[in-house]
């Protein structure tokens, strides 16, 4: 969906709903809250899937933080570093996957640690992520997690940064994370879809539901018609051309219970 009118979630129809296969997405902001993760949205996760659901967390975090959600949450998969690598657990293992090769992914890191140290030069204030040590694919550049909020200018300087260094980069609600391939979260749901279940997720849009907070997500928000903007996705509207379909009353972890309880109560139905 474009720019326009984002429905309230009680416009959310049982024909929305009645055909889904899985549930995608985003984590910080949209399962936590003050950086936090809501215990009731835990509980959403687990409860969607026992109703059937695939649930997929698709997030900007890095690939240490994605093997341990793989493992351990109620999930089919998990989708990192915005797109970069996606990990799943089969009964006998942990499957981890990459977009890049590691001779690709090594190559990357030396030009993106140059450019983080020329990024946090210019911008004052900024800081490496703290859980930059755990990424294999990208850079993200702190702004407000462990740092006072650096404010608009600060996150476009960041983000100009990293276009004149040629690499792509994605804003969330807390880092502005920046890595050289073309690559996204949609086309790291692509590959989990294809590598996990052997189909092509192009042709199953109409099948998930995706939530989100933040610029990162637009990708995702383009793609599913039915898209659910957590309320402080306002925050971000700004930055995004194509914006969710739906948006629900609470803000992060608590949007997100209400959205998938309306999801489970339209299709009991």
């Amino acid at each position: 969906m474009t720019v326009g009118r984002i429905s309230p979630l009680d416009e959310l129809r049982a024909a929305d709903c009645t055909h889904l296969t899985g549930i995608f997405c985003d984590i910080d902001d949209t399962l936590t809250w003050d950086g936090r993760l809501i215990p009731e949205a835990f509980t959403a996760l687990q409860r969607a899937q026992q109703a059937g659901l695939r649930v997929v967390p698709v997030t900007g975090r890095p690939g240490g933080w994605v093997d341990h959600l793989a493992r351990m949450w109620p999930v089919d998969g998990v989708v990192g570093e915005n797109g970069g690598l996606w990990f799943y657990r089969t009964k006998d293992r942990l499957v981890r996957s990459f977009l890049q090769d590691a001779a690709t992914r090594a190559r990357h890191r030396e030009r993106l640690d140059r450019l983080g140290r020329h990024i946090l030069a210019q911008v004052p204030g900024a800081a490496l992520a703290s859980d930059q040590p755990y990424r294999d694919l990208d850079l993200a550049i702190d702004f407000c997690e462990d740092v006072p909020h650096l404010g608009d200018a600060a996150i476009d300087k960041i983000v100009a940064l990293f276009s004149e260094a040629g690499a792509t980069c994605k804003v969330s609600s807390i880092h502005v994370n920046g890595w050289y391939g073309a690559f996204d979260k949609l086309e790291g749901c692509r590959r989990l879809i294809a590598e996990r279940w052997g189909e092509v997720l192009d042709e199953h849009f109409e099948r998930y539901a995706y939530f989100g907070d933040s610029a990162n997500d637009e990708p995702m928000f383009a793609a599913f018609p039915l898209s659910i903007g957590v309320a402080n996705v306002r925050h971000f509207l700004p930055r995004m051309k194509s914006w969710p379909k739906f948006i629900t009353p609470g803000n992060g972890g608590h949007g997100f219970v209400e959205g998938v309880n309306r999801i489970l109560q339209l299709r009991s139905h």
